[in-house]
């Protein structure tokens, strides 16, 4: 059997899809510009890191803050 060459392992920019080697300078970007424009997405709330609520004691604190949707006063405005 004929022995491969072991070439690069190629990524793509997350931002843009372009091919990236490990070894660029902007790894894992393909450059400043797309480092930037993600950076910005993570800034401005595009991306967020979520994970589901498992503690009890917090999921009963959310579940007081939905309490009365009903667009009633919570008396503390007396309408007269």
């Amino acid at each position: 059997m004929a022995v491969k060459k072991k070439s690069a392992k190629l990524h793509r920019c997350p931002t843009c899809g372009m091919l990236v080697r490990l070894t660029d300078e902007d790894f894992p970007f393909c450059s400043d510009r797309c480092r930037k424009i993600d950076l910005g997405k993570w800034a401005s709330g595009v991306y967020r890191i979520s994970s589901p609520i498992l503690d009890p004691e917090v999921l009963e604190d959310l579940g007081g803050l939905d309490g009365d949707r009903s667009g009633g006063h919570n008396g503390d405005i007396d309408d007269e």
